[in-house]
């Protein structure tokens, strides 16, 4: 019942999505030595809700992220992984996740109340 409600379809895919970006930003930092090694991210959350609207999917399965290049400068040794950048990915990726389930949270105590428990 639950999983067809938009705004819990919503806030699971933004923590889903929250998750992966941090997945990315930790590879791009296990990489930050790897000479050649080109930063990446994830496309914005925006972005993914939207294209899975427009294939008409449901928000409970994987989503269609992409990871894309970061467009940071490189290094010396081709490298373009900047630990501060990084960093605040990280940062970003964890508000959102933080954000998401406190959507998530919200909703469950707006439709407790709807439902008098």
């Amino acid at each position: 019942m639950l999983d067809r409600l938009e705004i819990f379809q919503l806030a699971g895919a933004q923590a889903r999505h929250a998750a992966s970006r941090q997945a990315v930003v930790a590879q791009n930092i296990a990489n930050a030595d790897t000479p050649g090694y080109r930063a990446r991210d994830v496309t914005d959350f925006a972005e993914t809700w939207r294209r899975m609207n427009a294939e008409n999917r449901m928000a409970d399965g994987p989503l269609p992220m992409r990871v894309v290049d970061a467009g940071t400068p490189a290094s010396p040794n081709g490298n373009t992984v900047s630990l501060e950048l990084e960093m605040l990915r990280g940062i970003e990726a964890q508000r959102a996740h933080s954000r998401a389930l406190r959507i998530y949270g919200s909703a469950m105590s707006i439709l407790r109340t709807s439902l008098g428990r």
